[in-house]
């Protein structure tokens, strides 16, 4: 059984427990949505179009993850003028589990979902000092007591430079010949 469904202005052949890669959708990570913009269902024997949709159908996903999808890169130039132009650009996009191709009157029940864990992405944090390790510390390395500052002495002045011999002029050429 597939569908064709139009997903963010895209229309895409879709079948259940399938993953897919669409323009980014405003739903959150983990959540199940319902796609009703179906616009041909088949089962195998029998197929119905829609005028525009199909009458009752949805199609049930889950929302894996958001990300950005590869950079395209959009070179323009004219030639013998001296002109190009580079600039990139990275799509966002959502990936989405396929559930179910639903008919009219159908429901989908979430917990019985058989899409991937969603990915979250979690930052490291820094490990804290228990309260013990900080007491061990503490212990093992007494505090130091701030020693007071001493005047630096003064430095002495430099030898004065002594002058250079000056410089010779190069012998003159002969320019007969």
């Amino acid at each position: 059984m597939y569908a064709i469904v139009d997903i963010a202005g895209q229309q895409y052949k879709v079948q259940g427990g399938q993953k897919l890669k669409v323009h980014r959708l405003e739903a959150e990570a983990g959540k199940h949505v319902e796609l009703a913009n179906v616009l041909l269902v088949s089962n195998g024997s029998t197929i119905s179009v829609g005028t525009p949709n199909v009458e009752g159908a949805r199609v049930a996903a889950k929302v894996l993850a958001h990300s950005k999808g590869d950079t395209v890169l959009v070179f323009k130039k004219k030639r013998r003028k001296g002109y190009q132009k580079l600039n990139g650009h990275r799509q966002s996009i959502t990936e989405l589990w396929i559930e179910a191709i639903l008919g009219k009157g159908e429901k989908f029940d979430a917990s019985k979902s058989t899409a991937p864990a969603s990915k979250v992405w979690k930052v490291a944090e820094p490990k804290a000092k228990t309260a013990s390790a900080k007491a061990a510390a503490d212990k093992a390395a007494p505090a130091k007591k701030a020693a007071p500052k001493k005047a630096a002495p003064a430095k002495k002045a430099a030898p004065a430079k002594k002058a250079a011999p000056a410089k010779k002029a190069a012998p003159k050429k002969d320019s007969k010949k």
